[in-house]
């Protein structure tokens, strides 16, 4: 599901044999600014943004509350998140100065950083256990930054880049596109919203009232895909409060304003600007190729997000087959 058209195409037997596979503990390979031409043409970026994409067109004019099924790696994957959710209320924050960056969070990454390989195991088949290493590192990535005591879109990319290593390895099948958007990532979603909450974390490398949104990014792109098609509701009712409250649980994007409304005083125009634009786009299907463009151009062609992006066997820095 990772893969990109050409790719997907490819039958079994043109798979390495499964005892070739030699899986590598992910690294940083993007130092300078002119590194970003190598994760451009890389495998990781093509599959990357191939997955992003093929859950975009999954989940087109489709309700969270829509019937689909939920497999067994799905409901695993909830386990692994439950525990997450779990650790922040054994992990009350302290009393501190500051009031931003609670200490305590850095106790809870710990406990992630010692656990994480024994949770990803749990989520894996038997026969991919030897691949649990490598995809740990981008469950550990995903959850913020335990020096700084921040979160933004770089750490929610390493959550997509986690499930869609577990495309790769075929833990996640074509058929879980919906679960994936509509119950794993809602779920990590609530999970972050908790810890940003809880530990008052930073947003990571925010712009402000330029940015889209202190923390996320791609529940604004999927969330804009639900309603290609929408008979009534248009960009222009996601800033009535009404609106939002009706039918947040059918809609990430309803979802994800609520939780800014809740967080954020003020007029709507001044505190998410950037936002309140997009309400002006005349159809959700110009505002989903907007949010592409612009997740491309102020996420993933940013030096100072990718910097920290980890490569490995699974998303690897190699150039992309052409």
């Amino acid at each position: 599901m990772a893969e990109t058209g050409e790719q997907s195409a490819s039958s079994p037997e043109d798979e390495a044999p499964e005892a070739a596979t030699i899986y590598i503990i992910p690294k940083k390979e993007i130092s300078m600014v002119p590194d970003m031409g190598k994760w451009k043409r890389s495998q990781a970026y093509a599959d990357y943004m191939g997955f992003i994409l093929t859950l975009n067109e999954g989940v087109k004019g489709k309700k969270l509350t829509s019937d689909y099924d939920v497999s067994e790696t799905v409901e695993k994957l909830l386990d692994l998140l439950g525990t997450l959710d779990q650790w922040i209320n054994e992990t009350p924050p302290v009393d501190q100065p500051s009031r931003f960056g609670n200490k305590a969070y850095r106790t809870w990454f710990s406990k992630l950083e010692q656990e994480a390989e024994a949770l990803v195991s749990a989520v894996l088949p038997a026969e991919k256990a030897a691949a649990a290493p490598e995809i740990a590192v981008y469950l550990k990535e995903s959850v913020g930054n335990p020096t700084r005591i921040d979160y933004g879109t770089g750490h929610e990319a390493a959550f997509a880049a986690f499930l869609c290593c577990l495309c790769k390895v075929g833990a996640l099948r074509i058929s879980d596109q919906l679960a994936i958007v509509f119950k794993v990532f809602n779920r990590y979603l609530q999970v972050m919203r908790k810890l940003q909450r809880t530990y008052r974390m930073e947003p990571a490398g925010s712009q402000g009232v330029w940015g889209l949104d202190d923390f996320q990014f791609l529940p604004f792109i999927w969330g804009s895909s639900q309603f290609i098609d929408h008979p009534t509701l248009e960009p222009r009712h996601f800033i009535d409060e009404r609106v939002v409250n009706e039918h947040h649980q059918d809609y990430i994007f309803l979802d994800s304003i609520r939780f800014i409304n809740e967080m954020k005083t003020g007029p709507f125009a001044e505190h998410s600007n950037q936002l309140w634009n997009i309400s002006a786009v005349p159809s959700w299907s110009k505002v989903n190729q907007g949010l592409i463009r612009m997740y491309k151009a102020e996420c993933l062609e940013k030096f100072p997000v990718i910097q920290h992006f980890k490569f490995g066997s699974l998303l690897s820095i190699q150039p992309a087959n052409p």
